[in-house]
Formats: C-alpha cells, structure tokens, sequence
C-alpha cells in the first residue's frame, strides 16, 4: 500500500512538473522580454508615446501600376498607447509630395478603445468608426515589440505555436484570443523582435501580408524600443516611421472613446450603395445616387457598354444590376478608365458577371495580376464564381461604332498624374465622359490645362458637355472656366 501511495505522489509530480514547466514557443517570448529589458521591467510599462516623422505611400494611385507610388509626408506623428486598457491614439500631419486636388497638408486623429473604433474631425468631435476600421487597428496596435510582448506576459491564455527557425531568426504564431493571428519573428543573436506579419484582406489586392520590421532599437529607462518601424502591404511600402522619440509611462491623459461614439451605431465596413440611373442623351445614362463615384452607360444595336465599375464589388455589382435594366439588350462590355483603385474596385465583379474589359494596354499586366490573386479571407463573386477574363487592349484610341452609337476611346496623353486613362467621346452629342481628369468639386485643379490640350489640340474635338465619373454634370465651357479659375497652389 505504501508502495503504491509512493508511485502515486510521484506521477503527481511528474505532472505538475509538466505543467509548470514553460514551452520552448513562450520560452522565446519570455527571452525577447528579457532582452528587452527584462519581464517584471516590460510588464511594469503603462504606457507607450511615440513621436515620429516618416512616408505613407498612397497605394493604389501612381502614375503607371508598376511605377513609384506617390507619398504623403509625415511631419508630425504621434501614437499613445495605454497597455493596461488597450487603447490607442494617433495623430498625424501629412502632406502630399505629389500633384493633389484637395488640400495639400491634412490632418488627422483616430482612436481605439478596447473594441471601439473612432476617428476626431476637425472641430474635436468624435465619430464612430466601422468594425473593419477596429480590426485594423487593433493590429496596428499589435504590431509593435512592446504590445506584442506584454500581450503575451499579461495573458497566459494567448496561445504560441509553430516554433521554426527562418535563417538568423527564430518565429513564432501568435493567437490572442479575439481572433487576431500574428507571425513574430526574433533575431537570434539580439533575440529582439525584428518583424511581425499578419494577414488582412483588400477589396483590390485580396488576401495580403501587413508587414512590420523593428530596426534601429535604443533604451529608454532601461527598456529596449525600436525607432525604425517600416510597414508594408505585400510588396507595397505602407508607413515608414523614424521615431525621434520613445517615451515610457507619460501622463497621457484619458484615451477612452468619448460616450458620443461609444455609443453610437457602428457604421457598416461598406456603405450602403444606391444607384440612379439619369438620361443625357439618345442611349446614353449616367449613373450617379450614394458616393462621388459614377459610371455611364452606353446603348448600340444590340448590346450595352458600360463606362467604369469603380470603388468596390458592393457598388460595382449594383451598376452592374442598374445597367441591365435600363433595356433589354444585354450588357456585354465595361471600359475601365485606368488603374487606380478605386476606379478598378469593380474588376473581378466585371469578370465574374462576364464582361469584357475595354482597358488602356498598359493596365492589363496589372489587371491579370489582380484576377489572379487569392481572395481567401473574404471570398468575393470571381472567388465563387471564376470566369476567365476577356480583355480588349486600346493603344492610342478605339472607335466602338454601330448604327445606334459611336463611342470614340482616346488614351490621355503625356498628363503628370494619369499614366493608363482612357477617356470617352461621342460625337453625335459633343459628350465627353471622363474619369480622374475633372471634378467639379476639387480645389486644384493641377493637370487641367494638360485635360485642355489632349482635348482641344490633340484630339481635336467639339465638346459640349462633360459627363464625369466624379462631380456633376457641367457643360464644356464651364468646366474650361473652373479649370482656369482656380487657385494654382
């Protein structure tokens, strides 16, 4: 009896012993913490403030789809971060280095409160942000070597696996808890964190890697910070901050949403779309309703042409549903002006509905790799419903011609912003439609004695009314006056 009580304390111990004993996947977060100054160190940090400078390039708006994105400059930037109450706020001052037609200098102020989302306009009120605006904050949160770390001292629940070695770093999965899955990797020989990724979805790019590499770490009270912190999208550059100031436990006040947005309605991830559709000429509609994005469509003989699926699939899919019941002649053709995003948002709902793409030739490399890509995450309709892409290549113009409409397609030339842009004219009514070159909401209007010369000079057309893709309906002259009218800086 004595032998087999023995035994039994044994096994005990045995799996206590198990218990208690610490897995090599937190052991290596447990040695990034002690690197970073040590655990009792890092998980005495309240809080985080961040000062900074840097780039944000604007993906999704270059000149040409392979060329160099334009950026806004970060002169001022600031994140606070409150690590007992998981909360954050950032501002920032940016200006663009590139021709813009709002205001050069913008700026901005957003929060995070737990699982509120917000963002603060410019008179201080503070409005309610969507539940995708939240779930990307709280990974830009994350991505950070403290957040991460604390993450994993303050909740023993957070589960680490997929312990690897990937040349000189050591990386690891990390699961919250509120469905948030990070990659950390740790360079072996400092056994600092160097690089997070974790995976998001966009309407455009599909499945894609939100990339954060730490670089350049100072002390500061003892505590190891980067003052490098570069992200990317894929291949994309994103946000590259120079940190000039890492500052631990500062009064930051309190950074709790305001009861104003956290109680409001949560806003939906994707706004709610309306379509009408408006004559303005023998077969040709325009179809405006929710937003400042338009597209046109256009009756021949025996089928339909739609001008521009644009910012996402939800409106896209809705002009598309709208065309087709402005007559019974089917709609076999969509012209998409050029490659920016949000006028190429509606792509692979085209594709997946069966038309064909009437493009500039230089956007169709571009356009095939965005039809290839995965849409895992969030399975949009060519995900469920693959088609193969048809595509039609315009080099300097196409004439689309029959007895009841010609559409004459004319590639913008030499114009600073818009490298791929396809522009419309019908002669039958003078009628210029067009995307990206005029609207008649924008302060500047930088490129327009450009939008002037392809029309008067180079083309050679009569025009006497503009149809737009953003803005309003405005005859020639006046859209001429505006351009001319407006400020120049």
């Amino acid at each position: 009896m004595k032998k087999f009580i023995g035994l039994m304390g044994v096994a005990v111990l045995v799996v206590a012993a198990a218990c208690n004993r610490t897995s090599s996947e937190r052991q290596t977060i447990l040695d990034a913490a002690d690197a970073m100054g040590g655990r009792d160190k890092v998980a005495a940090i309240k809080t985080l403030t961040i000062q900074g400078e840097g780039d944000a390039p604007n993906v999704g708006q270059n000149t040409m789809p392979d060329g160099e994105l334009p950026n806004w400059k970060v002169t001022q930037f600031t994140r606070t971060i409150d690590l007992q109450h998981h909360r954050m706020r950032m501002q920032q001052v940016r200006t663009a280095q590139f021709l813009y037609a709002a205001a050069n200098t913008q700026r901005q102020a957003q929060g995070l409160d737990g699982d509120v989302a917000f963002n603060i306009v410019a008179d201080g009120k503070a409005t309610r942000a969507s539940e995708s605006a939240m779930r990307d904050r709280r990974i830009e949160m994350l991505h950070h070597p403290l957040v991460i770390v604390r993450t994993v001292l303050d909740d023993p629940q957070v589960k680490i696996s997929g312990l690897r070695t990937a040349g000189d770093q050591t990386v690891v999965e990390i699961e919250t808890g509120k469905d948030e899955h990070v990659t950390l990797a740790i360079d072996n020989a400092t056994k600092l964190p160097s690089r997070m990724t974790s995976m998001s979805y966009n309407a455009n790019l599909g499945d894609v890697a939100i990339d954060t590499a730490f670089d350049d770490y100072e002390t500061v009270d003892g505590v190891k910070l980067p003052k490098r912190i570069t992200t990317k999208i894929d291949r994309y550059p994103q946000f590259d901050v120079h940190v000039t100031r890492n500052i631990l436990d500062a009064d930051v006040g309190d950074l709790a949403a305001p009861e104003s947005a956290r109680t409001a309605t949560v806003p939906p991830s994707v706004a709610p779309v309306t379509v009408t559709a408006m004559p303005v000429a023998k077969g040709i509609w325009w179809l405006a309703g929710s937003g400042n994005h338009r597209s046109v469509v256009f009756e021949f003989d025996d089928h339909l042409v739609l001008f521009e699926v644009p910012v996402n699939q939800a409106r896209s899919k809705a002009v598309i549903d709208k065309a087709r019941t402005l007559s019974p002649k089917p709609l076999t053709q969509v012209i998409v002006s050029h490659h920016h995003f949000d006028h190429s948002g509606g792509l692979r709902v085209a594709v997946a509905e069966g038309l064909t793409v009437i493009t500039y030739k230089d956007n169709i490399p571009f356009f095939k790799e965005l039809l290839a890509r995965k849409h895992s995450i969030v399975p949009d309709e060519l995900a469920l419903h693959p088609q193969e892409a048809r595509f039609v290549a315009v080099d300097d113009s196409l004439n689309l011609k029959d007895n009841s409409m010609e559409v004459q397609l004319y590639h913008l030339l030499d114009n600073p912003r818009e490298g791929t842009n396809l522009f419309a004219y019908v002669p039958r009514d003078r009628i210029l439609v067009q995307a990206d070159l005029y609207d008649s909401t924008w302060q500047f209007h930088h490129w327009g004695e450009n939008v002037i010369n392809n029309i008067e000079q180079i083309r050679k057309l009569k025009v006497d009314k503009q149809v737009p893709v953003h803005g309003e309906i405005q005859s020639y002259a006046e859209m001429v006056k505006t351009i001319r009218s407006a400020p120049k800086n």
